[in-house]
């Protein structure tokens, strides 16, 4: 995919060379000569501009990207970047929020996805605390998500059908993750080994509660 992050604060730039590290051709735009320097060598282009100003960005052939991200830190400069993108008719634009008021103004201008960083990020940290073998977790609903759950040790050498985690805790395993290996939608006669990752979904409780679960 062709991606434009513009926005190279802490989170903008992290975007921008993830995406770039995962084939894709990444333009990152930012107004801070030395935010666009120090990002150079990590995406495909990396451009010093207004991102507000519209014969600019049309002149970076903006419009021929697949996907934009507004990364900015300032509510009013995103709001501007995200209704400008949308009127200049990118299919999908996706942007930064920093609190819900902000959210809600950029969905009203056309945002096709809001996301909050540090409201993840948080979410993540507070279900790892709570449950250490919660290696990761993604928030679907409230109380309700997927999470990487390191396999726990009463389960290793049981199958997958007598540990039984859909009738028992209404959890439900989508993947295992076994080294490079990934299991997906796992047979039932599966054997858990030491060293598993589980990728479940379910409350947030009942994946918490397989920390101490046993079958």
């Amino acid at each position: 995919m062709n991606i434009a992050v513009i926005g190279l604060g802490r989170f903008g730039s992290n975007l921008a060379t993830s995406l770039s590290e995962l084939g894709h051709e990444v333009l990152a735009i930012d107004s801070d000569e030395r935010a666009v320097q120090q990002i150079a060598e990590s995406v495909t282009h990396a451009v010093q501009a207004d991102g507000t100003d519209e014969a600019t960005l049309v002149e970076l052939g903006i419009t021929e990207y697949d996907l934009a991200f507004v990364a900015f830190g300032d509510i009013e400069g995103s709001i501007l970047m995200t209704t400008l993108l949308k009127q200049l008719g990118l299919k999908r634009v996706h942007a930064k929020a920093r609190n819900s008021l902000h959210r809600e103004i950029l969905e009203r201008v056309g945002a096709d996805q809001v996301v909050f960083p540090e409201r993840e990020m948080a979410i993540r940290v507070a279900h790892n605390l709570a449950a250490p073998n919660v290696v990761d977790y993604f928030e679907l609903l409230a109380d309700y998500g997927i999470g990487e759950v390191k396999v726990p040790e009463g389960f290793v050498g049981q199958t997958l059908t007598s540990v039984n985690l859909a009738d028992r805790l209404n959890v439900s395993i989508l993947v295992i993750k076994r080294g490079s290996q990934l299991l997906i939608t796992p047979d039932l006669t599966e054997t858990l080994r030491a060293g598993d990752v589980l990728v479940v979904i379910g409350r947030d409780s009942a994946i918490a509660e397989l920390d101490n679960f046993r079958p």
